[in-house]
């Protein structure tokens, strides 16, 4: 059932990245599973449709949040709501993860593009060097 409404999702929003946290520790071995499970189903869902799969760390979500990777969820929730310009904090807590994850990976956005285009431009460079000393 998951699979099935995760896969009408990706369809009907057509994304132009899926973005998950990655699990690296959980005390409660249950909801390690849960999450896990979870996760898989949305990377599946993701992958059949043919959408690119993100994935970040808790710490790297709460550094790009609030400039802390060890912040709280209280601090993280406060903050998404404050970069979002909403006018209370996001509850439940999975929702404001939800788009901590979301904030985390658009603040990246120029950055890896802005690295691509250089990268493009380098290789550019060398082969336009290159055609010039008959290499």
């Amino acid at each position: 059932v998951l699979l099935g409404d995760l896969e009408a999702l990706v369809a009907e929003l057509r994304p132009d990245a899926v973005v998950v946290e990655r699990v690296l520790f959980q005390v409660n071995a249950r909801t390690a599973m849960s999450v896990g499970q979870a996760s898989g189903l949305a990377l599946a869902a993701a992958a059949r449709a043919g959408c690119p799969v993100v994935e970040y760390s808790p710490n790297e979500v709460k550094l790009a949040v609030t400039g802390d990777g060890s912040a709280g969820k209280a601090q993280v929730q406060r903050m998404v709501a404050t970069l979002l310009g909403l006018p209370a904090v996001v509850g439940p807590p999975d929702r404001a993860d939800a788009l901590a994850l979301a904030v985390c990976h658009l603040s990246g956005a120029r950055l890896r593009q802005a690295a691509s285009v250089a990268s493009v431009a380098s290789v550019a460079s060398v082969a336009s060097v290159a055609g010039r000393s008959g290499r």
